[in-house]
């Protein structure tokens, strides 16, 4: 049975490097596969998608947001041009929601980013995740396709924005 999340402020919250194939990440990777194998309808692989080393360092990074030592949200990005870096796999844990811990992930990513040189990030949503589509618009990520249109009719939804490298 899993507590009820406390309070955001009453957290002691840690940002940790790491990687996919750390035992703390396969909580929350098995209930990101199981959500989207269940929103989509067809079992979903995130081992086969990518190999695990495209989210690891020189080009890549994979972070997990814990709560007092306990994963409760997590993302990624790996290189997808020289100047641009794909994020994937930004989830929280369906206890902790709605405590603004997705877009603490975020702006971890974005900097971490930000910090090994990239000046673009890019991703794509799901048609069927209007939360993820609302946090990026809230993150000022520019949406690259028409967000009258019904987002089935489009597939995934792609978002770009552009970053300010930090200076020494």
């Amino acid at each position: 049975m899993t507590a009820a999340p406390r309070p955001l402020h009453a957290a002691h919250l840690t940002i940790r490097h790491t990687t996919v194939t750390d035992p703390l990440a396969r909580p929350l990777l098995a209930e990101l596969t199981h959500e989207y194998s269940t929103r989509y309808g067809h079992p979903v692989d995130l081992d086969r998608e990518y190999p695990p080393e495209e989210f690891g360092p020189p080009g890549g990074a994979f972070l997990l947001l814990l709560e007092d030592g306990a994963p409760v949200a997590g993302g990624a990005y790996r290189r997808y041009d020289a100047t641009t870096a794909e994020l994937k796999r930004i989830w929280t844990h369906s206890a902790h929601r709605r405590r603004g811990l997705a877009r603490r992930v975020l702006t971890a990513l974005e900097e971490d980013a930000a910090g090994r040189g990239y000046t673009r990030l890019y991703l794509t949503t799901g048609p069927r995740q209007p939360e993820a589509k609302n946090l990026y618009l809230a993150a000022r990520y520019r949406p690259l396709f028409d967000l009258t249109a019904d987002p089935e009719s489009i597939g995934p939804l792609p978002f770009e924005k552009h970053l300010e490298i930090p200076r020494p």
